[in-house]
C-alpha cells in the first residue's frame, strides 16, 4: 500500500477508471453476443439492430480510450460481413 497522499489518491482513481473501463467492455461483449446470436438466427430486422447497437458500443469505447480504433475497425468488418450474409 503506498504510504504518500498523492499515491493514494492515484490508486483510488485507477480503481474508478478500472471500473468504468470494466462496464465499457462488458457492454460491448454483450452487444457483440447479442448480434452473434441474431446473425445466427439468420432474422435480418433482428440482426440490422443488434449490428447498429454494437457498432455503436465500439464507437464508445473507441471514444472513451478503452479500445484501439482499428481494433473497433476490425470487429465492425468481421460484423459487417456476417451482417451481409444474413441480410442477402
Amino acid at each position: 500500500m503506498p504510504n504518500i497522499k498523492s499515491a493514494k489518491k492515484r490508486v483510488r482513481v485507477i480503481e474508478k477508471k478500472t471500473l468504468r473501463n470494466q462496464m465499457i467492455k462488458s457492454a460491448l461483449k454483450t452487444a457483440i453476443k447479442r448480434f452473434e446470436i441474431a446473425a445466427a438466427s439468420k432474422d435480418a430486422a433482428v440482426a440490422a439492430e443488434a449490428y447498429r447497437y454494437a457498432v455503436k458500443k465500439l464507437d464508445q469505447a473507441v471514444a472513451k480510450g478503452v479500445l484501439h480504433k482499428n481494433t473497433a475497425s476490425r470487429k465492425k468488418s468481421q460484423m459487417a460481413l456476417k451482417f451481409k450474409a444474413v441480410a442477402a
